[in-house]
């Protein structure tokens, strides 16, 4: 959990400096429209299953070292990389958005870490998925009802 916590914490800092400085270079229009349709396609994305990279082969570097390398690469690029960024122009404030996707991470990850066995035996990981969607469609439509508004 501790190398999730760093490589986390490294990335969504990133990704939400990245979206803050979106968010002064783009008009705030175009921003709107850019975030509704993002976490829209976010949650068509979502049901679609991602593919788990391969571990190289990193002799001495240990569980702690491997896991921070190793998750925060598989998640350049990712859904939660991408949305960190789009909240991060969202709300203009990289520290709030890093601490708040971070700690959303490490309750899903720990979930997954020392529940993850016991919970899939509950509930299917293809349900999981799909209310993952459903929500990033929920946020995309309410994020577009708010573009359309601020268009008029």
């Amino acid at each position: 959990m501790l190398g999730i916590l760093l490589a986390t914490t490294a990335n969504h800092a990133l990704a939400a400096t990245v979206g803050v400085w979106v968010s002064r270079v783009l008009p705030p229009g175009v921003l709107a429209w850019a975030l509704a349709l993002s976490f829209l396609a976010f949650g068509v994305w979502t049901l679609f299953p991602d593919r788990a990279p391969e571990a190289a082969a990193t002799a001495g570097w240990g569980p702690l070292l491997t896991t921070t390398v190793v998750f925060f690469l598989a998640e350049m690029g990712d859904k939660t990389q991408l949305a960190t960024v789009a909240l991060g122009a969202r709300f203009e404030t990289a520290a709030a958005v890093t601490a708040g996707t971070t700690l959303g991470m490490l309750a899903a990850d720990g979930l997954v870490v020392f529940g993850g066995s016991h919970l899939t035996r509950v509930i299917s990981p293809a349900l999981l998925r799909r209310l993952a969607a459903a929500l990033f469609i929920v946020l995309g439509l309410v994020a577009l009802v708010g573009a359309v508004a601020a268009s008029r």
